[in-house]
């Protein structure tokens, strides 16, 4: 295998420099306000020659959310793929409900109308005939933003075209999907990044420094979770269908609210306001009427299906399972793919930094789902509930061995229905505990007796009740908007494209390279065998070898059944 696969430390980075006098200096603030900052604080240079030439497969939420963080020094986007005019248009013009994260490529590179965006950017539908069309465009590597049964066979497609991947999390649907793309990229030497972006993210590298510098003594808990106040009718996976296919959908009713409502706006707006509206009714126009998915979703593979419990019967159209993907097992990976996935590997991000930053594998799970609150409309539960086991800095695997007690506990929770809390991660430890609120907030508790730790953090979002004696948080100092780690990651995909093109450096390769991305799957892929079955997992270290048939699900991969 390539040694772009070789197990290696994560945290490398910037060298000596301190971070807690980074942090103090104010340093991050004036990065973030001044732009990325990522080149200096990560290690990885500034851009060279020209851009990486890019297209970007799925351009939906998270693909305009990437299109958004492209620093244009890095990347020049030349094509985009979407089977929804809906999805293109937000892709130029952005998304006008956020703009801020989905701001579109005419503002990202500065052009003043869609016409003149499309110059630059050709447009396909399916992402099939982007990757057909690669050459000639010039493309040297693809984003890619698609339902996430479809992340395997694009990025193995891809790379066998001689293009560099970055896709989204999870990295794969299964495991023995994920062990392909590893084994491509190796066999290939293309670049494969997943986007678990915590690991571009400043305030997770200086909580790693924090628990390097021993501030919070020993480790011995973990505890994350992600709370959302989705509920029927709110549900932000349940995004509104079309009219013409779904004419009683209750999603689809409350956007014709919104629509109308807007409208109304429109006809009484003046000067620029008149072209904020007309943007905002254009793009809720478009999302309700969506025209082309009753055929265009079925030529793309997906599928009408029929539910039943009792006496209720739900019909699902096939262009239905396309629009909410994240709901259904064939497509989607449920809570634990899309948000859990994420704060395991910071977990795992925590407990690397007591292993000298070498990510460790989990050694077992238990786990509980269910799904209370919705019902037909999804295959996904509503509720998480796991418990997991990481070994300590001295485990031994041997059950004999004293040492096999040294375990650190690490326990996720994901729910709908309820949004309290947020979503973040506590770590504990015995001298004291640190807590990271939605990737921009940090603070460290100590006690009394123990000198404060200065953080960059507002105030947490996550509460905590000390059960002993009462504790004193830090200081909140520095920046207020911390980078989430999307602009930071895209540009150091594109840098190791631009001066390792051949992967052939070991040293030259994005932070979550395909043996860690494969790690994340796995933790979250076993994670929902254990709450199918309803019994504990030990974690084989097999499933973590890209060069190993062993998978969680019991199938091999087999990298021959992709067409060449």
């Amino acid at each position: 295998m390539s040694p772009s696969l070789d197990e290696k430390p994560a945290g490398r980075g910037r060298g000596d420099f301190s971070r807690r006098d980074f942090i103090k200096g104010g340093l991050v603030g004036g990065a973030v306000a001044a732009g990325s900052m990522g080149a200096f604080y990560f290690g990885y240079g500034a851009a060279e020659g020209h851009p990486v030439r890019v297209g970007v497969l799925g351009t939906g939420d998270e693909g305009c959310v990437l299109l958004g963080a492209i620093n244009p020094e890095y990347v020049e986007v030349k094509a985009i793929a979407d089977i929804r005019p809906y999805n293109v248009w937000r892709a130029f013009n952005g998304d006008q409900e956020v703009l801020g994260p989905r701001p579109g490529l005419m503002s990202v590179y500065g052009w003043q109308t869609e016409t003149e965006a499309r110059r630059h950017v050709k447009v396909y539908g399916a992402y099939q005939e982007l990757l057909e069309n690669a050459k000639a465009d010039g493309l040297e590597a693809i984003i890619i933003a698609l339902p996430l049964h479809l992340h395997a066979p694009a990025a193995i497609a891809a790379m066998k075209m001689g293009l560099h991947v970055l896709t989204e999390k999870l990295m794969g649907h299964s495991v023995h999907e994920c062990k392909e793309m590893c084994r491509v990229a190796a066999t290939t030497h293309k670049h494969l990044a997943t986007g678990h972006q915590r690991h571009y993210n400043i305030l997770y590298e200086e909580a790693m420094d924090a628990i390097r510098r021993g501030h919070l003594g020993v480790i011995h808990y973990i505890r994350a979770q992600w709370h959302r106040g989705n509920m029927p009718g709110s549900d932000s996976w349940q995004m509104p269908m079309p009219t013409d296919i779904k004419p009683n959908d209750s999603q689809a009713a409350a956007l014709q609210k919104t629509l109308d409502s807007w409208k109304r706006q429109l006809a009484s707006a003046r000067g620029r306001d008149i072209d904020v509206w007309a943007k905002k009714v254009t793009q809720k126009e478009m999302q309700l009427e969506d025209y082309v998915l009753k055929t265009v979703a079925k030529e793309q593979g997906y599928e009408d299906k029929t539910f039943k419990a009792g006496k209720e019967v739900y019909e699902r159209p096939a262009a239905e399972e396309l629009i909410r993907w994240r709901l259904w097992e064939r497509t989607g990976g449920g809570l634990m793919a899309e948000l859990g996935s994420h704060q395991l590997d910071a977990a795992s991000i925590f407990i690397s930094a007591m292993h000298g930053g070498v990510k460790q594998h989990p050694i077992s799970v238990m786990c509980a789902s269910n799904r209370p609150i919705f019902g037909l409309d999804r295959e996904a539960d509503d509720h998480v509930c796991c418990i997991y086991e990481f070994p300590a800095p001295g485990y031994n695997s041997d059950p004999k061995s004293f040492d096999n007690s040294m375990r650190i506990g690490v326990q996720y929770a994901s729910i709908n229905g309820n949004g309290y809390g947020g979503y973040g991660e506590i770590v504990y430890g015995t001298k004291g505990t640190l807590i990271l609120a939605k990737e921009t907030e940090k603070t460290i508790y100590r006690d009394e007796s123990a000198s404060k730790v200065k953080t960059s953090s507002g105030p947490a979002a996550l509460d905590t009740q000390a059960s002993g004696a009462a504790q004193m948080a830090a200081a909140a100092s520095g920046p207020v908007n911390v980078s989430r780690g999307y602009r930071e990651e895209i540009e150091h995909f594109a840098w190791c494209v631009r001066v390792n093109p051949n992967n052939t450096n070991p040293d030259i390769q994005p932070r979550c390279y395909p043996k860690v991305a494969l790690a994340d799957a796995v933790i979250a892929l076993t994670t929902n065998i254990a709450a199918e079955q309803g019994k504990r997992i030990d974690f084989e270290e097999s499933w973590f070898d890209p060069d190993s048939d062993e998978t969680p699900e019991g199938m091999a991969p087999d990298v021959t059944r992709y067409s060449s």
